[in-house]
């Protein structure tokens, strides 16, 4: 090769050494700066691809997210309740019954609710609410999102803790669960339950949702709704709630029993207090207002004795009938108003009148010995509490015998402290035995009592003669074992103003007023007499008091009927056998004006419901109730028009509108146009019709009735004459005083009584109506 010409290179041409060196540095990995800055487009598009991976993770995700959302509705969402039925949900409200001057009687009802529109709630008891349920209900779409996140957070510490995680359900995830879902603590019913909240705030507003969780939240003591919560807790309507009350009710949805105002009172002060602090930082009320509420007591009102009226046996008939008319679902669930026809002040004296009625009957056949024996020593309080006591006792207390001496029992009584009973207070208690007999006078306390005896006393202040006992003093009470009731009407309605049944409900549910179906002995001749009046006789017509004897047919003997007295009186006037209730008088009548007529009056007259035509029936040997016979009576009364007893004088749904009146007579004019004025004057007052039906001739009624005034004024009923009144009625004893009977009348009322035994047997000697 030539001098000074170099050997060619094997690296590629075209690129300059330092080029290449600075190629071979780079693939070597070496960090050396050049000096040199990057060019500006590079840094452009890694940022750009950076932002191009973030979306595409982004929509990915998202696309993901909806995927899944999409397959949780698909899956939660296609086999859920129809919430469209609470567009016209109706929840379950109690009927209530009362009596004829608006007070409360009964309630009936599977869940104790009062219904109350959203528009009657006041705003204080919504703003509780809201404070401590849900405060932004009405912004939320039916799930609060901020609220879950927070409790999402929450939750995380007090799973850390091991506590019990807390929830973030809206009022209207609530509604939802209570009206559609279960109790389950489950992912899957929470969410059920949110789906089912969003649908939910897409058909009703946010009143409606509102109002049916207050009326449909449970909230203790047996209270369903605030209506009912705020009765049972303060005994006060809704609109009268302080705001510390309505505070304590909003606290109890979470769970009632944890914060029960007299078990756990401090953590019941604590709930409420926290409301209340929710109200002040929400600004439904000031600082003031909050301090002064949370400064007052949690007083919890029990119901006023005077709130609602004791009558056991009446209304019983109520809710039987009401049942039978709209049955069990719209009783106990319809939300029904039932105002009847009773009368509480004569339902008190009905009620005193039957139980000193059958105490002082049974005191007149003895003492049937102590409920239960308790062994001597031991802790006798103990012991006495859980002794057995009868059915029917009311207020009348449990007591031990503790020890005996000539003049009196010393006792212990069930409230935990001594007494004494006096031996004027066991004069009575003679031996009860077999056949109505009685033992000897009781002549020292030992004759009734031995130490260990279990019985009822009750407090007395008077001894028999007038003397004023010591404190602490008791008497010896009894439960009757005989049966009676007694009903009160009106004669001109029907309307039934009284109604007992038997001496306790508690004792006997068997209303023995309506159900019982017993012979009614003379009670039933004033129809007899009543019949022949209409035949053309008249009160003076002399009727044979004479004995009576009629063949029964082949084998069955002769029926000889008699007097009462035993005794034959001879001709005597017709008033007389009615005063004086002469059987044989009666008969020959009966006789006389043939029973077919006597069984058509009777029949029509509703005393009976079938009567055979024999001669027995005149001495009243059919059977009818209490209230038929009471009601029968009224044709004396009210110139012999039937009337139908009833009980019940007007029945309202929930929404007010009238579903049955007693009243059902049509008055054209009675209503005047809106805005017209009536003319009052009295020949332009309307005329309602008297749609009752004529079962007995007026006249006859009239004569009737003035003959029953004699049996008070002079005959078997005068020991009611001392009222001073204008009065009628007869009494009835069947044979042997299986039953007895008094029916008795006033311009405006009467009154029907019955005692005797459930399983018929004698009353005793002397016992009559």
């Amino acid at each position: 090769m030539a001098a000074g010409r170099q050997k060619p290179s094997r690296k590629a041409p075209g690129k300059p050494a330092a080029a290449r060196k600075r190629t071979a540095n780079t693939r070597g990995g070496g960090r050396r700066s050049t000096g040199r800055k990057a060019p500006a487009g590079g840094k452009t598009k890694g940022l750009l691809g950076t932002i191009r991976k973030v979306l595409t993770v982004t929509v990915l995700g998202a696309a993901a997210g909806g995927a899944l959302l999409l397959y949780v509705l698909f899956f939660y969402g296609t086999d859920l309740p129809d919430f469209r039925q609470l567009v016209d949900y109706e929840p379950p409200t109690a009927s209530r019954v009362h009596a004829s001057d608006g007070r409360l009687v009964a309630t009936f009802a599977k869940e104790e609710r009062a219904f109350v529109p959203i528009e009657a709630i006041p705003k204080p008891l919504i703003d509780a609410f809201l404070a401590a349920e849900d405060k932004n209900f009405y912004t939320h779409p039916g799930v609060d999102l901020s609220g879950v996140i927070r409790a999402i957070l929450t939750n995380f510490v007090r799973v850390l803790d091991d506590r019990r995680p807390v929830g973030a359900s809206t009022i209207t995830q609530q509604v939802a669960k209570n009206f559609l879902l279960t109790n389950e603590l489950s992912l899957e019913r929470k969410v059920k339950e949110a789906i089912l909240a969003f649908r939910i705030e897409r058909a009703l507003t946010k009143d409606r949702i509102l109002e049916l969780y207050l009326n449909e939240i449970y909230l203790g003591y047996g209270s369903y709704g605030v209506a009912a919560a705020a009765l049972n807790y303060f005994n006060k309507a809704i609109d009268q709630l302080t705001i510390e009350e309505a505070a304590y009710l909003a606290a109890l949805p979470k769970a009632p029993n944890n914060y029960h105002p007299i078990r756990r009172r401090e953590a019941a002060v604590a709930r409420r207090n926290w409301v209340i602090d929710r109200m002040k930082e929400e600004g439904f009320i000031d600082a003031p207002a909050a301090a002064a509420a949370q400064a007052r007591p949690l007083v919890v009102a029990e119901r006023e004795a005077t709130a609602r009226v004791t009558a056991a046996y009446f209304v019983e008939q109520v809710r039987r009938e009401i049942a039978d008319r709209y049955g069990e679902n719209a009783l106990y669930e319809g939300g029904l108003s039932v105002r009847t026809s009773l009368d509480p002040r004569l339902q008190k004296i009905a009620d005193d009148t039957l139980r000193a009625g059958l105490v002082a009957y049974d005191r007149r056949h003895g003492w049937r010995g102590p409920v239960h024996r308790l062994a001597p020593g031991g802790n006798w309080h103990k012991a006495l509490s859980a002794a057995p006591a009868p059915k029917g006792r009311g207020p009348w207390l449990k007591a031990v015998v503790l020890s005996t001496s000539p003049g009196a029992a010393q006792i212990g009584v069930e409230d935990g402290r001594e007494g004494v009973i006096p031996l004027a207070e066991l004069r009575w208690a003679r031996r009860h035995l077999p056949d109505q007999r009685l033992g000897g006078g009781v002549r020292g306390v030992s004759d009734v009592f031995a130490p260990g005896d279990v019985v009822l006393v009750a407090p007395v202040t008077k001894s028999p003669d007038g003397a004023t006992y010591g404190p602490r003093t008791f008497g010896l009470r009894q439960v009757p074992d005989v049966g009676g009731a007694i009903v009160a009407l009106d004669p001109h309605t029907g309307r039934v103003l009284a109604l007992r049944g038997g001496f306790s409900f508690e004792q006997s549910e068997f209303n023995r007023a309506t159900q019982a179906r017993r012979q009614t002995g003379s009670a039933f001749k004033p129809f007899v007499y009543l019949t022949a009046l209409e035949q053309g006789l008249t009160p003076t017509t002399l009727i044979l008091d004479a004995p009576f004897v009629i063949d029964q047919g082949p084998g069955l003997g002769k029926w000889k009927p008699d007097n009462y007295t035993n005794t034959f009186y001879g001709l005597t006037p017709m008033r007389v056998g009615v005063e004086k209730s002469r059987n044989l008088m009666t008969v020959r009548l009966a006789q006389r004006i043939g029973m077919d007529k006597v069984k058509e009056r009777a029949e029509a007259i509703g005393v009976v419901k079938k009567l055979d035509p024999v001669l027995s029936m005149a001495l009243g040997a059919g059977e009818a109730t209490l209230l038929d016979l009471a009601a029968a009576y009224s044709v004396f009364v009210n110139s012999g028009k039937r009337i139908t007893p009833t009980l019940i004088d007007r029945v309202q749904d929930r929404h007010g509108a009238t579903l049955f009146r007693r009243d059902a007579r049509p008055c054209d004019g009675c209503a005047a146009e809106p805005g017209v004025s009536m003319d009052v004057s009295p020949e332009f007052l309307p005329i309602v019709p008297d749609m009752r039906p004529q079962v007995a001739d007026p006249v006859a009624s009239y004569q009737v009735n003035s003959m029953l005034q004699g049996v008070v004024l002079r005959g078997t009923g005068r020991r009611i004459a001392d009222l001073n009144r204008p009065l009628g009625g007869k009494t009835g004893t069947t044979n042997e005083s299986f039953d007895t009977w008094f029916v008795g009348f006033s311009p405006d009322l009467v009154v029907g009584v019955f005692v005797g035994f459930d399983t018929p047997r004698t009353l005793g000697e002397q016992e009559t109506g």
